[in-house]
C-alpha cells in the first residue's frame, strides 16, 4: 500500500488564504463576520483577521445555508441559533461526503 500523505492543517488562516478557499471577496467575508456571532477570528497587533479552524467550519455552515439552501442572513442567522449543533453535524456529513466524492472521482480517472 503507498503512502499517503496527510494533509497539514494550520492553526490559523489569513484572510487572504479564506478567501481563497470560499472564492469571495475579503469584503464578503468581513460582511459575515459582522453578521453572525459564531464567526470572531482573532486578530493580531496590526488588525489581520486569523481564522481557526473552527471559524473555518463556521464559515462553511454559512455558506451551504446561505447560497445552497437559499436561507436570508436572517434565517440563517435564526436557524444557527435554534439548531447550532444539527448545522455543525450537517456540516460534517457534507465534509465527508465530498471528501468521499473526490476520492471515487480520483480512481475513476486513474482507471
Amino acid at each position: 500500500m503507498p503512502y499517503k500523505e496527510r494533509e497539514i492543517n494550520k492553526l490559523y488562516y489569513t484572510m487572504g488564504e479564506v478567501t481563497e478557499m470560499f472564492e469571495v471577496n475579503a469584503s464578503q467575508i468581513r460582511f459575515y463576520e459582522r453578521e453572525f456571532d459564531i464567526l470572531q477570528p482573532k486578530k493580531n497587533k496590526k488588525g489581520n483577521r486569523l481564522f481557526t479552524q473552527e471559524d473555518i467550519a463556521n464559515l462553511k455552515i454559512i455558506f451551504n445555508l446561505v447560497k445552497n439552501k437559499g436561507y436570508t442572513l436572517q434565517g440563517a442567522r435564526d436557524y444557527l441559533r435554534d439548531n447550532k449543533s444539527e448545522a455543525k453535524e450537517n456540516q460534517r456529513v457534507i465534509d465527508s461526503l465530498e471528501r468521499l466524492k473526490s476520492f471515487l472521482v480520483e480512481v475513476r480517472d486513474s482507471l
